[in-house]
């Protein structure tokens, strides 16, 4: 048994795509992580097991580490295995320098097992047949890369004792490979009885497929001990494939009757003639060796690439003509409350938005104890779309506390907060990524006009003006809570743990490139607003208490001036009574007036300083912002089970 949780890191790549797709279809504990957008092989995946984390950031790799809390890790991240991939710096970058940042995280934790996907292009010119201790000659930027990174796997493990190895993998093949790559091309050039254009035929790989491939990092994760520690293993069948075996092979297979076509013009810069493994260190220390023969593989991975082709185009599925999709991925969270009508409204039109749009999504909906049937129906959008992710919290703890549970559980670049009432447009989501995508960390909704009575929306917009000019940071004007935030900025508002949470005052303290988009915000579509009189002056405290000082100010200046009144009084009767005794004020009307300014003044002031000691109470006590009863995943409920009962249960 794998220990979990399990981190994949680079999951949307080929190899990390195989052992992620795998993980899922037997437990739910595994999260993989995704950089680019280019997501298609994760499709039908559920999108709580994938997670955007681009792994050249530290404080971001960090933060999803100990988010996370992985037992096994399978790093399958990688740049620069692809002869179009050409920046160096690049290359370098991703390959080893993050790698030297996540062992050095991963030493502070307690963890089972870290896979490395490595390559066998670290031995570059010393390619054929060399055992793992043997020279490490690598002939590219990639290899050298790779090379280094087994290198500092080799000193983590054995000097800093960390449970890592590093795998060497051969020419991996099989379903949801780049299809620019020579086995689909040979596949999909099959379909139409021809054979692609190869390079020399003396040119040889060791072919090894992708059922294999997965086997052995599984059982690298299983066997973990001490006497693995920062070892590397060949990880091919040990049989040289010459191009022209290739190509012999393919028209046996495939039923053809062709003549290949070799040229030098097909050869990758770093190809060798000679380009085997030595897998007999695997064989004796995992228990792993290739079972599957190329012939076997080659008609596996040919009914794949028929299957998939009606589904997409080739030129789709690779990563050769297609820039890195940046700020293309986009998590929408959905606060829900009475709202079990409209929901079904709100995922259709979400849909459509980041349809238009191209990205790649996530809906995922927080029922705040809804009393009515909002839990069934997020269940049955679930269960048709893996992009449906369900919240369900053991009682109503407010929309603020809705959006951050949300936003702790979002995976992609950014997210977009609604109500489920649908008042918050979706079709406005597409300004919003226009905003975001030049330049802009947080986009934000101002409402412009109200479809509501004229007097309430006055209130309304008095609120705002009132409420930004006694703030002691800028707010926006008429903005609620309806906006976009990329990740660093999410990041960052969850650093601020307040429990009495103003979501849209904390968007503006967190600072960042923010800009607004004006929009009608229109009926509530469905039933009558949840909110009333009592509520809207709840919010306005809220708001007022949480984020300016002004009103102890007043307090302090109105106890100022009413003590100088006061003084100034006395100093007036007592002059009076010495100089004009029948003119100074008699009777109980004055005095009770005296009494009931002061009394009232007294009383506010009580209020207002209550209000802030209320306030730190509530921070006091530090109660979890909210409690989630369970997940919904694929249409499924799962019940969440507080982490110490789980060890405790184990």
């Amino acid at each position: 048994m794998i220990p979990g949780p399990i981190l994949v890191i680079g999951a949307s790549g080929f190899i990390g795509s195989n052992l992620l797709r795998r993980i899922v279809a037997v437990r739910s504990d595994v999260v993989g992580t995704v950089f680019s957008g280019d997501s298609w092989r994760l499709e039908g995946v559920p999108s709580i097991n994938t997670h955007y984390c681009n792994i050249n950031d530290k404080a971001h790799l960090q933060a999803l580490l100990h988010k996370i809390g992985p037992q096994t890790i399978f790093d399958c991240s990688s740049f620069g295995a692809y002869s179009f991939e050409q920046d160096y710096e690049r290359i370098h970058e991703t390959n080893y320098l993050s790698l030297v940042h996540l062992l050095e995280i991963l030493s502070g934790m307690d963890i089972a097992a870290y896979v490395h996907a490595g390559t066998s292009s670290e031995y570059g010119l010393n390619a054929a047949g060399p055992a793992e201790d043997g020279l490490l000659s690598p002939n590219s930027q990639y290899a050298v890369s790779k090379a280094a990174a087994s290198l500092l796997i080799d000193y983590y493990g054995k000097i800093k004792s960390l449970p890592a190895v590093n795998l060497r993998l051969y020419s991996v093949y099989g379903p949801y490979e780049d299809s620019s790559r020579l086995i689909p091309a040979l596949c999909l050039r099959s379909v139409e009885g021809e054979l692609p254009p190869l390079a020399k035929p003396s040119t040889s790989r060791d072919f090894v497929y992708i059922d294999d491939v997965a086997k052995a990092f599984f059982l690298a994760a299983i066997k973990m001990d001490e006497s693995l520690y920062g070892e590397s293993f060949n990880i091919g069948s040990g049989k040289q494939v010459t191009l022209s075996d290739l190509a012999e092979l393919a028209n046996s297979v495939f039923d053809l009757n062709r003549t290949p076509v070799f040229s030098s013009a097909e050869a990758r810069a770093w190809d060798v003639d000679a380009w085997y493994a030595e897998p007999k260190k695997a064989e004796a220390l995992l228990g792993w060796k290739a079972e599957t023969a190329l012939a076997d593989g080659l008609v596996r991975t040919s009914a794949w690439w028929k299957e998939i082709i009606r589904q997409h185009s080739p030129r789709a599925l690779s990563k050769k003509d297609a820039a890195t999709k940046e700020k293309n991925s986009l998590s929408a969270i959905v606060a829900c409350y009475k709202d079990g009508q409209a929901i079904p409204i709100m995922y259709e039109q979400l849909v459509a938005v980041f349809r238009k749009l191209k990205v790649d999504y996530e809906i995922i909906f927080v029922n705040d104890c809804s009393p009515d049937n909002s839990a069934e129906v997020i269940q049955e959008l679930s269960a048709k779309d893996p992009c449906v992710v369900g919240i369900t919290h053991s009682r109503n703890f407010g929309s603020q506390a809705a959006f951050r549970s949300g936003m702790e559980l979002a995976t992609k670049e950014a997210v977009v907060l609604l109500d489920g009432d649908l008042q918050d447009p979706p079709a406005v989501i597409e300004d919003f990524v226009r905003e975001w995508r030049n330049g802009a960390d947080i986009v934000y909704g101002q409402r412009v006009k109200r479809e509501m009575p004229a007097w309430l929306e006055l209130c309304y917009k008095g609120f705002y003006r009132v409420f930004a000019a006694m703030s002691e940071i800028p707010i926006p004007k008429d903005a609620g809570d309806f906006s976009l935030m990329d990740r660093s900025a999410v990041h960052w508002l969850l650093e601020c743990n307040e429990r009495d949470a103003f979501l849209r005052g904390l968007r503006a303290y967190i600072g960042f490139k923010q800009v607004a988009v004006k929009y009608v915000r229109p009926e509530r579509m469905f039933g009558i607003s949840t909110n009333n009189l009592i509520k809207n002056i709840g919010w306005a405290k809220k708001g007022i208490f949480s984020f300016t000082r002004v009103p102890l100010h007043v307090l302090t200046a109105v106890g100022a001036i009413t003590f100088v009144g006061t003084l100034l009084l006395g100093l007036w009767v007592l002059f009076a009574k010495l100089i004009a005794p029948e003119s100074s004020p008699t009777g109980i009307t004055f005095l009770s007036l005296l009494i009931m300014f002061f009394g009232s003044m007294t009383m506010l002031g009580c209020g207002i300083l209550g209000e802030y000691v209320g306030k730190i109470l509530e921070e006091a006590k530090a109660r979890p912002h909210f409690i989630r009863r369970e997940i919904i995943v694929l249409g499924k409920r799962q019940a969440l089970i507080p982490k110490n009962e789980e060890k405790r249960r184990a």
